[in-house]
């Protein structure tokens, strides 16, 4: 497994048990990032994974209700009671992170970190390896290779697949403290792009903005001050911050946001899981419930791939087909309701379609 995030550690932690398996990461630990929302439905699938009820002693904040400023100025709330499974979750993501990992190594994976794959080559019984780990060259043997190195996909690289970039969009954010309000996140859309806060664990809360990376607002907001400046403008986010006395402190961050499709996410020996396969756009939602889901069908196709079955990585490509085409519509369908600024460069690209791009 390259890669060690939600995809590749969960993938791992199912494998663990009936094969040797190894993961590889750049980091020696969970690091911070953006992307805390966490669908209801994940319950179904933690439970497959048997984690269910270890996950509910991690004490994440449940996310009770989602408020909108969209399609018109005014706000809609979407209530978790209408949803089958529940409330979903926001997330202490350095600590669901750091959780995974550990259900990996608890249940048989080895971990190797900080490491960073350099080469990868095909032999007759598999695959070689070439990392790189304090500076010194470490080289790997393995049946079966995953690709769980998230946007930067360097498995599916190495081997010569593209990534197709479906737009530019990237996200500026920030943590701080704050109170009330609890359980509801905030999505609010402006003529550059959008908005959304959301409360986390321990009193936190995050805001975060997302653009494309060659439109000027973007360069505009390259500091906290700017951004929660920006933010409080804006009606129903501005006031929101202010009731709950939100004060950025803590880590913050730019990061690419956009989506993106592998060419190809598995042949023989190889799968790519998580974003290295689909990159979600964080509208979606849908970023560590794809990583999870993905995480299902690779253990059980890679499984089936060592007992002698060639053709179940092929099977894993055309089951994650839906997944994608799927997400692919429901994002175009919800951009599609931003009508308001149709002439903003941002919105005014959505809704011709961007097309794609090698990213």
């Amino acid at each position: 497994m390259v890669g060690a995030g939600p995809a590749g550690a969960a993938t791992a932690l199912l494998l663990a048990p009936r094969y040797r398996t190894l993961l590889v990461d750049r980091a020696d630990a969970a690091v911070e990032r953006i992307g805390e929302s966490l669908p209801a439905a994940a319950r179904r699938l933690l439970r497959d994974m048997g984690l269910w009820e270890d996950f509910l002693a991690e004490g994440h904040a449940p996310r009770f209700a989602a408020r909108s400023l969209w399609g018109g100025p005014e706000a809609v709330l979407a209530d978790s009671i209408h949803d089958p499974d529940g409330p979903g979750w926001h997330l202490d993501r350095v600590r669901f992170d750091a959780w995974l990992r550990r259900w990996a190594a608890e249940r048989g994976a080895a971990v190797v970190a900080p490491a960073q794959m350099v080469a990868v080559r095909r032999v007759e019984d598999g695959w070689r390896l070439t990392l790189r780990r304090h500076g010194r060259p470490l080289t790997v043997a393995a049946r079966f290779l995953v690709d769980a190195g998230g946007r930067a996909a360097p498995v599916v690289r190495a081997l010569g697949h593209r990534r197709r970039a479906a737009d530019r969009l990237v996200c500026r954010w920030c943590h701080g403290w704050a109170s009330g309000d609890a359980g509801v996140t905030v999505t609010v859309a402006e003529p550059e792009g959008w908005w959304y806060s959301a409360p986390l664990p321990g009193g936190r809360r995050v805001l975060a903005f997302h653009s494309d990376a060659d439109l000027p607002v973007v360069r505009g907001l390259n500091g906290v001050c700017r951004l929660l400046e920006r933010a409080r403008g804006l009606a129903g986010l501005g006031s929101l911050l202010a009731a709950v006395g939100f004060r950025p402190e803590g880590p913050a961050g730019y990061c690419a946001a956009h989506s993106s499709f592998a060419s190809a996410i598995g042949g023989p020996g190889w799968l790519a899981v998580g974003d290295a396969a689909l990159a979600c756009d964080p509208l979606s939602s849908q970023g560590l419930l794809n990583a999870l889901y993905s995480a299902v069908l690779a253990a059980d196709a890679v499984g089936r791939a060592l007992g002698g079955e060639a053709a179940a990585p092929a099977a894993y490509q055309r089951g994650m087909a839906p997944v994608a085409d799927a997400y692919r519509a429901h994002l175009d369908a919800w951009y599609g309701l931003g009508r308001r600024w149709a002439d903003r460069p941002f919105w005014a690209r959505r809704h011709a379609g961007f097309g794609t791009r090698e990213g």
